[in-house]
């Protein structure tokens, strides 16, 4: 199968790739659509292959990866995260979210999620039980992949 050669004028793909659970996923999309991926990590790793892919490897700092996410993201990014302030920080700064579940987060929806945490945060430290997240399966892998589809062709029409 040919693959589309990656384009500027097409979303770029950001993957806060540490711990995420669907970066072979990502790769799948993006070589399907010609779309440029940047996985960031703290540490070296093993990436999916393909044009356009590349790992960037931010010094093993507190939130360093987040930090460059962060500063690197605009409106032509999709970024792939779990981490809510991570996706807090990308949507103000023009991107689109969506986390390894298939969660589109947006101005509207990651206040709303902010909040949760922050909720269960304090409830922990009160002492409280909180429950975990559930285990990742196969329909979080499906709702991701039709999540990522709809996120990039939104970025698509809006460029």
């Amino acid at each position: 199968m040919n693959c589309p050669e990656p384009s500027e004028k097409l979303p770029r793909l950001i993957v806060d790739a540490d711990g995420c659970p669907v970066k072979d996923e990502v790769a799948r999309v993006a070589r399907r659509l010609g779309l440029k991926i940047t996985f960031v990590a703290n540490h070296s790793m093993r990436i999916p292959q393909g044009k356009g892919f590349r790992l960037e490897v931010v010094p093993k700092l507190f939130d360093a990866a987040d930090d460059w996410i962060a500063e690197n993201c605009n409106g032509q990014s999709v970024v792939v995260t779990g981490d809510i302030p991570l996706a807090s920080r990308c949507v103000a700064a023009g991107a689109t979210v969506v986390n390894p579940r298939g969660r589109i987060h947006d101005e509207d929806s990651v206040g709303e999620a902010l909040a949760r945490r922050d909720l269960a945060t304090h409830l922990r430290e009160l002492g409280l039980p909180t429950s975990g997240p559930e285990p990742f399966d196969h329909g979080d892998r499906s709702a991701f992949l039709q999540a990522l589809d709809a996120v990039i062709q939104r970025v698509i029409r809006k460029l």
